[in-house]
């Protein structure tokens, strides 16, 4: 049977960035879950976000889409699919009888009797299940905890009021900035200060991903990682994050391969925490050695590439020359005379500079790159392009 709230938030989590990204298939075209289960998630994004939802005319009938304009859009509205989650009568009445009746402490037991004071004996909740709840609460910072003799006393925390801007601000820019939104939903609603040109909304997707993983990194643990395609065994270094497309990667050392390499975070499923690794700092130390040499996030087959180039700018183009500097990342710039400049780098992957070596081509005298597969396609791709403009060169004319 249809419920709008989803217990599997991973289930909601892979229709929203198939149909955000890649827009709605329809009925037909969607082959990798059930027809009932597309139906179902079809509804219930349909639901969430149907403030978002725009349709197309396909020979095969009217196939919707979510149109999100990140220019405009002040609150990143896939927060919305995190407050979808389902719960039963039990989970939602023991919630909110330990809110109310934590104002004053309690031990254990009396908070066990005054429940079943409340509740006239209807819900009865074991020992247990209150001592996990009282737990989880805890740890959140929901409630604070004193010991008094041999007994645990539990009491609420105190409340405390953050600026609106700040958690504003937070919840679109940072890393798990659901957490910033949750606390927004409690505060009075106010105008957004803000307005964002790069505005990478898919990144709330990967939320609780990013959240197992940093705590990994904080507790020096290896994890156990589910994609689609295996589970792998792997020690958690660091988080990069695209400052061109705000794709999130994790680098990680991998135990089998005994090598570094990188993942995207929307490949991964889910996280399972293992043992501590004594010898992270070891790791670490390494990946930052590593990094003296990392253009974006591949690290390739672990050996070093060389790329060389020079570029000719006009002396009234001196723009050019500082462009060099402040975007040559793990580069050296050299200025050769007053209008020519060399480019070298050595690093794990060329393949990740030729976007940024092609903004050049007008300007590039001589280019040099070890890996010569990379520098013949290179060169393949230039000797096309001048072919195509002198056929159309040959149309006008």
């Amino acid at each position: 049977m249809y419920k709008e709230p989803v217990k599997n938030f991973n289930k909601i989590r892979g229709y929203i960035r198939e149909f955000y990204i890649n827009g709605f298939k329809s009925r037909q075209d969607y082959t990798i879950k059930s027809s009932r289960s597309y139906d179902n998630e079809k509804r219930r994004i349909e639901s969430y976000m149907s403030d978002y939802i725009d349709y197309h005319i396909t020979p095969s009938g009217k196939v919707p889409y979510l149109s999100i304009d990140t220019r405009i859009t002040q609150h990143n509205p896939l927060y919305r699919v995190w407050k979808t989650k389902s719960f039963t009568d039990h989970d939602i009445i023991l919630h909110f009888l330990i809110l109310d009746l934590l104002h004053t402490p309690l031990s254990m037991s009396e908070l066990m009797d005054k429940i079943d004071e409340k509740t006239n004996h209807i819900y009865l909740y074991d020992e247990s299940t209150l001592r996990k709840k009282l737990k989880e609460y805890v740890r959140e910072g929901v409630i604070i905890t004193n010991k008094k003799g041999k007994k645990n006393f539990y009491q609420l925390s105190e409340d405390y009021i953050i600026s609106h801007d700040i958690l504003d601000f937070f919840s679109e820019v940072s890393p798990c900035g659901v957490i910033g939104s949750y606390i927004l939903d409690k505060q009075e609603k106010e105008e957004s200060v803000f307005g964002f040109k790069h505005h990478y909304l898919t990144q709330v997707l990967e939320s609780e991903v990013l959240y197992d993983l940093l705590n990994a990194i904080h507790e020096h643990k290896y994890v156990s990682l589910k994609t689609s395609r295996n589970r792998i065994k792997v020690l958690p270094l660091s988080i990069f994050v695209s400052v061109q497309d705000g794709r999130q990667y994790l680098v990680a050392y991998i135990c089998q391969s005994k090598k570094m390499y990188s993942f995207r975070l929307d490949h991964i499923i889910s996280i399972k925490c293992l043992e501590e690794e004594k010898n992270f700092d070891l790791y670490r130390k390494q990946l930052e050695e590593m990094k003296k040499h990392l253009w974006g996030v591949s690290l390739s087959n672990g050996s070093l590439e060389t790329v060389e180039f020079t570029l000719h700018h006009e002396p009234w183009e001196e723009h050019i020359y500082r462009r060099l500097l402040r975007e040559k990342r793990c580069g050296h710039v050299e200025r050769l005379n007053e209008n020519t400049s060399r480019f070298y780098a050595e690093v794990y992957d060329v393949k990740e500079m030729v976007p940024w070596i092609r903004t050049f081509i007008c300007r590039i005298q001589s280019i040099s790159i070890s890996n010569k597969e990379i520098e013949n396609q290179f060169k393949k791709d230039l000797e096309e392009m001048y072919r195509y403009y002198e056929v159309e060169e040959d149309d006008i004319s």
